[in-house]
């Protein structure tokens, strides 16, 4: 009986704030290139190396249990590549959008409901922010894959970085 009231009382005191939980957008930059390290050639498309694969399926891990119910991924393999993994386990199919075209990326995300995924780059990445509401500046630089960008939906949006494997 102990135990009974004790989990009652947990969850009066627990399920409201879960009840009002926002939705989230969750924003990544695509795994390592199989062309690291070199200088970029101009309209290469290269896919991933097999530390971005493993990178890809660890995100993949990490948010099967997270309610994504879209994603959203670039014209470049590299960001279908990462998406790859999480998007065949959840059963959905990524939405392409241009590159270059930040307003329409935010302006879909933003019209999607629950949380969603976003694999960028490292120079869309921080404009997908600031265009969800954002204001602290963000910076990823060329070197870095393991962020993990978490936008609470809302009135005023709030930003949580974090690094994965």
């Amino acid at each position: 009986m102990t135990r009974r009231i004790a989990l009652l009382a947990a969850l009066t005191v627990f399920l409201p704030a879960f009840a009002v939980a926002q939705p989230a957008v969750l924003i990544v930059r695509h795994a390592e290139r199989a062309d690291a390290g070199t200088t970029p050639v101009a309209g290469a498309d290269p896919n991933l190396s097999d530390a971005g694969l493993s990178r890809a399926k660890s995100l993949a891990a990490m948010l099967k249990d997270a309610g994504i119910t879209a994603i959203f991924v670039t014209q470049y393999k590299r960001t279908q590549q990462t998406a790859a993994p999480l998007a065949t386990a959840l059963g959905i199919t990524p939405v392409t959008i241009q590159s270059a075209d930040t307003a329409a990326l935010v302006a879909k995300v933003k019209a999607s409901p629950g949380n969603v995924l976003v694999v960028g780059h490292s120079n869309s990445v921080p404009a997908v922010i600031k265009g969800l509401g954002v204001d602290a500046p963000v910076v990823v630089e060329e070197s870095e894959f393991d962020n993990l960008f978490i936008v609470s939906r809302g009135e005023k949006p709030s930003l949580v970085r974090l690094h994965y494997q």
